[in-house]
């Protein structure tokens, strides 16, 4: 982040910057932050435009506007209880050391600070003050809110499955410690190499120094010795200082301050003191700005970049994909910071997940990846998602019945960067999508093994491989490993949805892919064909129909039952 930290914000403990203030102050940080598009993601934009176009994809269609978040005015939040104030004094107390030692990174620690105070006014606004009627599917009108579906009712059992980590790498991608050896894990090293394969910015193998972020998962927490890390880390920084390194220990505070937050409103729901409701108070401007932070640390930029519209868009809507698939287990858990249980209209809800649709195909382009950092991190997140059982693509998706493909809003979602989405806004086009005329070789053969296989999903599965090569443009990954993970993954959900409704049937696929991935996963790293693949099984597993992955934004919480889970 840069440098500078004179922000003109109170420098006094963060009990002292009331929770109903918190919220605009880091509106107005973030503001001042933010950096336009650059001209060269606006001549990559305009260069993929006129190809898609050269296709005849050039017809008026249907355009949909999305608000800027921060143009929006923030709710006020009540302020802390007594052991909110006495979270808020540790976490300083924290943070000062921190600053003390680093203050290159005054920036990161007074925006910890800033969306601490956020989230201890949400929690607390969230217990007593009474929920607003959110706006129903039905006012609205729109091809995206007339698409909304009916998902199926899931319970707390639904969630036994969910670790973050993903199973244990069959394949070691590096070899280190065993409990390092999971997706996850290879999920940081992996989009580092696709980021940093043209451009060694010394970042590609630095998942050490972001391990600390694991005090957000418990189950981790338990298998990593994280104070001897700690003590690790903070000895490199003494020899040798790492601006990304020093962040990595405010992520680490910010985390576990986050963790014992959500923790103990749900202790108060459970011990019967309050009764959280199933909604919470963040609006579409709080919750962007509060997951700004988190996402800000997770996926840390060059300082160059890190500002800049197109990286925080892709942040943004990264964080929306998760929730979209953590929807229901974050229902049951009473997160906090998931927009689905958020007082924003359904028609807002169907804009953000439309625009993370259509950045995953946007990602999919090969203009997509020449100017920025973290360009690959919206299609390696669908895919590491999806390669971890947690995609709602193959678990919360598979119903009976595929929806009708003819004018379908989310297959004619025109790929988009959604720079705006924080600033300006941005506007969403359906319009038919162009296809390639024909399949490359690499992508027939995976068209002909359907075909002799799955001769039922056939006519799909190569109609989307034809409009995937319309975006990317010829196909040069790996044939059998592709195939491999699609077969378990997308054509599995799409076989089992054209059966008989069956909990079971999409328990079994939802397991797979977590073991396929185990599997295979290791194959994404091939500095030949990895990206090739990540690009195409992000198409399949968020830009494709019938798109699975829609189904959860229809979902309505019934009930805060405060199992732990993964945190």
């Amino acid at each position: 982040m840069p440098q500078d930290a004179t922000l003109g914000l109170p420098v006094d403990t963060p009990a002292q910057v009331r929770s109903a203030e918190a919220g605009d102050t880091l509106a107005r940080l973030l503001e001042k932050r933010i950096k336009g598009s650059t001209e060269q993601s606006r001549t990559s934009q305009n260069a993929a435009r006129q190809r898609l176009d050269a296709l005849g994809s050039r017809h008026l269609g249907t355009t949909l506007h999305l608000e800027g978040a921060l143009q929006q005015a923030q709710p006020a939040f009540l302020p802390p209880d007594e052991e909110g104030h006495a979270r808020l004094r540790r976490l300083d107390t924290g943070l000062r050391v921190i600053e003390a030692a680093f203050p290159q990174v005054g920036t990161d620690i007074e925006l910890c600070r800033l969306t601490c105070a956020l989230l201890e006014g949400a929690w607390r606004s969230r217990a007593l003050t009474p929920p607003r009627e959110e706006q129903r599917t039905t006012d609205c009108t729109c091809p995206l809110c007339r698409r909304i579906p009916t998902p199926p009712a899931r319970t707390l059992d639904d969630y036994r499955w969910r670790q973050s980590a993903g199973r244990p790498l069959t394949v070691k991608t590096w070899p280190h410690r065993r409990e390092l050896d999971s997706v996850l894990t290879g999920g940081w090293s992996w989009t580092r190499q696709l980021n940093d394969l043209e451009r060694d910015l010394g970042h590609r193998h630095r998942f050490e120094d972001d391990i600390l972020v694991f005090h957000e998962y418990k189950r981790v927490i338990d298998t990593i010795d994280t104070t001897r890390l700690t003590r690790h880390v903070e000895g490199r920084l003494a020899e040798n200082f790492s601006t990304n390194s020093a962040r990595a220990l405010v992520s680490g505070v910010f985390s576990a301050h986050k963790r014992s937050v959500d923790e103990y409103w749900l202790q108060q729901h459970a011990s019967g003191r309050v009764t959280l409701p199933q909604t919470n108070p963040l609006t579409q401007s709080t919750y962007s700005v509060l997951q700004m932070l988190d996402c800000l640390f997770w996926h840390v930029a060059p300082d160059s970049e890190l500002w800049q519209e197109e990286n925080l868009a892709s942040l943004l809507l990264c964080r929306v994909i998760d929730d979209m698939t953590d929807v229901r287990a974050d229902a049951l858990t009473g997160e906090i910071s998931n927009f689905w249980l958020a007082d924003m209209p359904a028609h807002t809800k169907a804009l953000y997940a439309a625009c993370a649709i259509a950045l995953v195909k946007y990602g999919c382009m090969p203009e997509a990846h020449e100017p920025m950092w973290n360009t690959w991190l919206m299609t390696t997140t669908i895919v590491w998602m999806g390669l971890t059982g947690r995609h709602a693509l193959w678990f919360d998706g598979i119903t009976q019945g595929l929806p009708p493909a003819e004018a379908c809003p989310l297959c004619d979602l025109q790929p988009n960067a959604c720079t705006g989405i924080l600033t300006d806004g941005t506007t969403l086009t359906m319009a038919p999508r162009p296809t390639a005329p024909a399949l490359s070789t690499r992508t027939a053969e995976l068209s002909a093994r359907c075909r002799d296989r799955y001769p039922g999903t056939w006519p799909l599965f190569d109609t989307e491989l034809h409009a995937f090569e319309a975006l990317h443009g010829p196909w040069y990954g790996d044939v059998d490993s592709t195939w491999e993970i699609l077969r378990r993954t997308y054509v599995a959900a799409v076989e089992a949805s054209r059966a008989a409704p069956s909990t079971a049937r999409a328990r079994e696929v939802q397991q797979d892919s977590g073991v396929v991935g185990s599997e295979r996963f290791h194959t994404l790293h091939d500095p030949r064909t990895g990206r090739e693949d990540t690009a195409l099984l992000a198409y399949m597993f968020a830009g494709a129909h019938p798109h699975f992955l829609w189904n959860a934004t229809g979902y309505r919480p019934t009930g805060v039952e405060g199992d732990w889970l993964d945190g």
